[in-house]
């Protein structure tokens, strides 16, 4: 059949425009749009950067390769070098082996969503009640009604707080540990009282959950889980695309604490945090991402001995926006949307940057004194831009935020060419 021209009569009219080719947007354009955005007290050391995905054109640069302190846009980066050894698709087993009759050992396998109990929420963990349940199946079935129950998070080595970590950030994030149920904290929200041994305490809850299938616990203590011990139940996290994307939206410090250990045991070294330190910057710079002066102490962020220029923040959000490497693409599904979702929904309220809300998409990072932001940005002209900015000693934190959104609510707008 021969194809109709263009001119046919009797074919309808195209329903939408062709596509228009892409043009990258001139830097000098850029650059004004961004220091056009004036607020009064924001004035600190930042490290700024704007790059064109597509072809990796630096479109602005302030300092961009000035290592500063990036708080939580760190995660950015653990979530990175997690989804780069591991793969998207890895999930973290929590195991029930018995050494021997009527005793059973719980093994952490480094899930950091393992609940309790099921609910309705999104994404969907493993629980305890789950693990519980098909536990006591199978010792029915081999008529044991009665056990000794040791647990055992050997998974994860080294110091479980990180000793970078002020004593007050206590009720922000956990001691880090393979074996961890409910985020580890003792209320649903952050901050709150955090669990000592949250360890001790997924295996108090799987003993209570064994009870009430029938199984009677004599003991509970820490164990270590012979290698040959047979399996009699496990429970799979969800996938790691999934727990990167939850890490990111809610800024989860516990979470990124548990993938900076996994990166390392994921690469065949012990999971501390001193090899959790070799390999993420050994992977980054697999990467292409690392560069001169940066320095890694921690997974969340919450360490200020932790420095990163935005240079290398956008080369890693580049990867991840790119072609080349949908191995991480959960690091860009999981930013907040501005004034939709995640640490940015309340965000970007103000005349300058409502024209953000659905448009801007970022990771915070918040400590004292430290104000960040790194995302992604489709502009009014169709370009996709990654950006980051780190603030440092603002004289005024609160407007250094608004400059934050509404510098990158003019990034979007951006008819830049």
């Amino acid at each position: 059949m021969p194809t109709p021209s263009p001119q046919d009569p009797d074919m309808p009219g195209p329903v939408l425009a062709a596509a228009a080719p892409r043009v990258v947007p001139d830097t000098t354009a850029v650059a004004a749009r961004i220091r056009a955005i004036k607020v009064k007290g924001m004035t600190g050391t930042y490290s700024g950067s704007v790059v064109e995905v597509g072809t990796g054109k630096v479109l602005f640069a302030h300092n961009a390769t000035r290592p500063q302190i990036p708080a939580s846009t760190m995660k950015l980066l653990t979530a990175t070098t997690a989804l780069s050894i591991l793969g998207p698709d890895h999930t973290f087993k929590t195991s029930v082996v018995s050494p021997q009759r009527g005793q059973l050992i719980l093994v952490g396998g480094g899930d950091p969503y393992l609940a309790r109990k099921g609910s309705a929420d999104y994404p969907r963990r493993a629980t305890i009640t789950g693990l519980a349940r098909a536990t006591a199946s199978k010792l029915k079935q081999d008529k044991i009604k009665k056990v000794s129950l040791g647990y055992d998070a050997s998974l994860f080595s080294g110091p479980a707080w990180n000793p970078r970590w002020p004593s007050s950030y206590g009720d922000s994030v956990s001691r880090t540990s393979a074996l961890v149920v409910d985020d580890g904290g003792v209320g649903s929200v952050s901050p709150s009282p955090r669990y000592k041994d949250p360890a001790k305490e997924a295996a108090t809850a799987f003993s209570a959950a064994l009870s009430k299938q029938g199984i009677q616990v004599t003991t509970t203590e820490r164990a270590r889980a012979p290698k040959s011990a047979p399996v009699v139940a496990k429970a799979s996290s969800m996938r790691l695309e999934r727990i990167v994307e939850h890490v990111l939206m809610i800024s989860d410090n516990d979470a990124a604490e548990v993938l900076f250990r996994q990166a390392a045991v994921g690469a065949g070294k012990a999971g501390s945090i001193a090899e959790a330190t070799k390999i993420v910057r050994s992977e980054l710079t697999k990467l292409g991402i690392w560069g001169p002066g940066m320095s890694i102490s921690d997974g969340s962020g919450l360490a200020r001995q932790t420095k990163v220029p935005a240079g290398a923040m956008v080369k890693m959000l580049r990867l991840a926006a790119g072609k080349q490497h949908p191995e991480l693409r959960a690091v860009i599904t999981g930013l907040s949307v501005a004034g939709v979702e995640g640490s940015l929904r309340i965000r970007y309220s103000d005349d300058q940057s409502l024209a953000g809300r659905g448009v801007v998409r970022g990771k915070t990072g918040t400590l004292n004194k430290v104000r960040a932001r790194a995302g992604l940005v489709r502009t009014s002209d169709g370009s996709l831009l990654v950006y980051a900015f780190l603030i440092n000693k603002p004289k005024n934190e609160y407007n250094a935020v608004v400059w934050l959104d509404r510098v990158t609510t003019a990034i979007s707008r951006c008819g830049c060419r």
